[in-house]
């Protein structure tokens, strides 16, 4: 297993941070490579991604949420492998650190060799910058999901 982690200081609340980053079918809009998300329930996403090239579709289940705080997954279908958490924490009332951690098996030599290369480290720090962009452009969420799970 290889492990990506990445930070980045947003100028929104925590909850805005929070509630924007919860709206997955939104995750094309600065997500460089995911072409498609459906949520299917409150704990399940169906993923369609194009990254150098190479198509894949898979599954992830969200096994921990805690409103303001974090969101944990994990595939469970597909040829990805990972587990993740992206954590929010308040700097003050209008700032946010966000911290992205990434754990994923690389498949296949084409992303072994982008492993090695360090690829998926500057793909995840390129999609933390958009979403900084994005949300501060907005200045509010798209939505928000404030269920426990």
């Amino acid at each position: 297993m290889s492990k990506v982690q990445e930070t980045i200081d947003v100028d929104v609340p925590v909850s805005t941070a929070y509630n924007q980053w919860t709206q997955f079918e939104d995750f094309p809009l600065f997500m460089d490579g995911v072409e498609e998300i459906t949520q299917i329930d409150d704990r399940h996403n169906h993923w369609k991604t194009k990254i150098a090239g190479v198509s894949r579709e898979f599954d992830t289940e969200i096994v921990d949420q805690v409103p303001d705080d974090h969101v944990s997954w994990r595939t469970t279908t597909g040829e990805v492998k990972q587990t993740g958490m992206v954590s929010f924490q308040p700097i003050d009332a209008h700032h946010t650190r966000v911290v992205m951690s990434m754990d994923f098996q690389p498949e296949g030599l084409a992303e072994k060799a982008a492993d090695m290369m360090n690829m998926l480290d500057r793909q995840v720090k390129g999609d933390l910058k958009r979403f900084k962009h994005f949300i501060e452009k907005r200045g509010t969420e798209t939505g928000s999901y404030r269920e426990h799970l």
